[in-house]
């Protein structure tokens, strides 16, 4: 696993926890990376893409509710609304390449979704470059 990655594996990790324990789990984001990414720069990326997702949680939700037909955002399992919630951020505002962005999230689901969790995720994230959404 490369070192960007294990840093959104971690991201992930954070965005679900704090979707679960909103009324903390942030506050102890710093000490949550630390004890988990050893590198100064990828406990930054981590935190970029866990504090850029809340930033923008709002819009990115619109978006997801929209591509994702018959599916309401709060009805997704959690893993799944988070990993979108990360990929459609890296699209949308990361200088990730978009492809690059699609792929890590679905290889993020194929390790913590169910069976169904990648092609899921990567028709809604697809979607998204369809239709000019990408940045």
């Amino acid at each position: 696993m490369s070192r960007r990655s294990r840093a959104r594996e971690i991201a992930l990790q954070a965005l679900f926890q704090e979707d679960l324990n909103p009324e903390n789990a942030l506050g102890n984001l710093g000490t949550f990376l630390a004890a988990r990414l050893q590198e100064e720069e990828m406990r930054e990326f981590a935190k970029q893409l866990v504090l850029g997702v809340k930033r923008n949680q709002d819009e990115l939700d619109a978006l997801l509710a929209e591509k994702a037909e018959h599916w309401s955002v709060p009805r997704m399992p959690a893993t799944d609304r988070n990993l979108l919630r990360l990929g459609a951020y890296e699209i949308r505002y990361a200088d990730t390449p978009d492809r690059v962005a699609i792929n890590e999230a679905v290889e993020l689901a194929k390790r913590y979704g169910t069976a169904n969790s990648p092609q899921f995720i990567n028709g809604i994230l697809d979607k998204l470059l369809a239709r000019g959404e990408a940045k």
